[in-house]
């Protein structure tokens, strides 16, 4: 054989079928956009890789209703149900697709889709800190507030749900799913909440649970994370970030209940974007959550976006959320 058609059937016997397996970033759906009052839109996203149609959750806030939301939007088009079956798409997503949830921590915008779906999911774990699935068991499935469908805490154990306890800084994989997350613990006004490093083939999304800004909060827990993650955003691994924000930049720290501001926001991914050499945070898409509901007139939407833009000297492409809401980030 001559050189040429060698080298071409070394490239198709062995590169084409890499290419093919290549890692396509993660398809993520808005369950619940907002953080606060607004009951039926809370704290909740669907992760997966884009080439597994197998997921989790970043907290469950709102599952059923954001499942619901979504499907009218169009955003569960791609889920195909067995011909003849009764089970209708927000079932099938809900007890088939979903393999998991990630709690951030136990405040019950996090919490409350997944306790009161409880009775009619399926079984699959439920992964988060050790100090966060104690106050999940304690508080909530503890047959006063709701019956205990986890393997811990008071009898009966229904055992619907297997707690998983989190080392931080340690890969975990996800059962049934392709996937692996890594918990950093995160101060959130007196209350341990989480930042989840989500991994699937060599890209990565951050998901971030309610979180104050370390110099408000006295700590280096952004930070930490921040250095953590830096390596995969100079090489463009981590394909987005999802963040809070809580409030506009007018808000007083003392007011803050371990929540971020756009100020804050910005000064924090200044911290990200040294800590991975300067100029590596450009087009990368960070998704606002937990703005909170507003019962003025006006909503603080704009306001935030506007000040995010104004303050945007990284080139961050920021996404302020709608409820149903689906990207393809790679």
């Amino acid at each position: 054989m001559q050189p040429w058609p060698r080298l071409l059937a070394t490239f198709v016997a062995v590169v084409l079928p890499v290419a093919v397996q290549a890692a396509d970033g993660f398809d993520i759906v808005s369950l619940g956009a907002l953080g606060g009052i607004q009951d039926g839109n809370l704290s909740a996203h669907l992760i997966r890789p884009h080439d597994d149609d197998r997921a989790v959750t970043c907290d469950a806030g709102t599952l059923v209703n954001g499942l619901r939301v979504a499907e009218e939007r169009g955003s569960l088009g791609d889920v195909r149900l067995t011909p003849g079956s009764a089970e209708s798409r927000v079932g099938h997503v809900l007890t088939q697709r979903i393999k998991g949830y990630l709690i951030t921590h136990a405040h019950l915008d996090h919490v409350a889709g997944l306790v009161v779906a409880s009775p009619d999911d399926s079984k699959k774990p439920i992964y988060g800190l050790a100090s966060v699935n104690a106050a999940l068991v304690d508080n909530y499935f503890n047959w006063q507030a709701w019956p205990n469908f986890t393997d811990r805490g008071k009898d009966p154990q229904l055992k619907k749900y297997t707690m998983v306890d989190l080392a931080p800084g340690v890969a975990t994989p996800l059962r049934d799913t392709k996937m692996r997350v890594t918990a950093f613990p995160l101060s959130h006004g007196g209350v341990e909440s989480t930042a989840f490093l989500i991994e699937s083939d060599n890209d990565a999304v951050l998901c971030f649970g309610d979180t104050g800004p370390d110099a408000v909060e006295k700590g280096a827990r952004l930070g930490d994370v921040w250095l953590a993650v830096a390596e995969r955003v100079k090489q463009r691994r981590l394909k987005a970030i999802l963040i809070e924000v809580s409030y506009t930049s007018d808000r007083p720290d003392a007011q803050l209940f371990g929540h971020l501001t756009p100020k804050w926001l910005m000064a924090s991914l200044h911290d990200l974007d040294r800590a991975a050499g300067g100029g590596a945070l450009a087009g990368l898409p960070v998704i606002v959550t937990h703005i909170k509901y507003s019962l003025t007139r006006e909503q603080p939407q704009k306001k935030i976006q506007d000040e995010l833009s104004a303050a945007n000297d990284l080139g961050v492409r920021f996404i302020l959320p709608s409820q149903g809401s689906r990207w393809h980030f790679r």
